[in-house]
């Protein structure tokens, strides 16, 4: 059995299941009301894992939720095709596919081979958790030409092997190994 959590102990990052659907918090805001015999009031914003989906509801303090049978297991990007995109299991060595609505714009950050874990619901692949940082090869960068940091902008569009394009420093060129944050898809350092 399950452990059960009480709503006014989830917290942010926490994975909790909720009417057979594992949900993860994004943000929490507890609400304690002045009056005698007043409720707490737990406020989650939450994702469904299943559909993506963002959205806030409210609780009581006592409520409880299931603990989800998620599962985190490493696994590597092999392809994407008309079915979705396929990833290897680096344990079972079994390939998992997911749907183009489970990938969304991690395919940006992916190039073959690449390292991610893939959250696995009751024994089935729900969606992926792509690294803070990954390394990419920039595919096409125009020359910096000196000068350019009298206007203040020391930037220039990089396009990267995987079609993704980021602003990088003037010093980079094709051909670079360069770090991109997954979050605020970024230049983040050379590689």
């Amino acid at each position: 059995m399950a452990a059960l959590i009480e709503a006014i102990n989830v917290k942010r990052k926490m994975f909790f299941e909720l009417e057979n659907t594992p949900f993860h918090c994004l943000e929490v805001d507890i609400s304690t009301p002045t009056a005698r015999g007043g409720q707490t009031l737990v406020r989650l914003k939450m994702r469904n894992l299943l559909t993506r989906a963002v959205f806030d509801k409210t609780f009581k303090a006592s409520d409880k939720f299931k603990e989800p049978d998620l599962e985190m297991v490493d696994a590597s990007y092999l392809y994407s095709d008309g079915e979705g995109s396929h990833f290897l299991d680096q344990e079972t060595y079994e390939t998992l596919t997911l749907s183009s609505e489970m990938v969304g714009n991690a395919l940006d950050f992916l190039v073959e081979g690449a390292l991610i874990q893939l959250h696995k619901y009751n024994g089935n692949p729900i969606g992926l958790v792509l690294p803070v940082q990954v390394e990419l090869s920039v595919a096409y960068a125009e020359p910096g030409a000196r000068g350019d940091t009298s206007s203040g902008n020391v930037t220039k569009p990089a396009k990267l092997e995987t079609g993704i394009e980021v602003r990088v420093p003037l010093f980079i060129q094709e051909g670079d190994k360069i770090k991109v944050s997954t979050e605020t898809r970024e230049f983040a350092g050379r590689a």
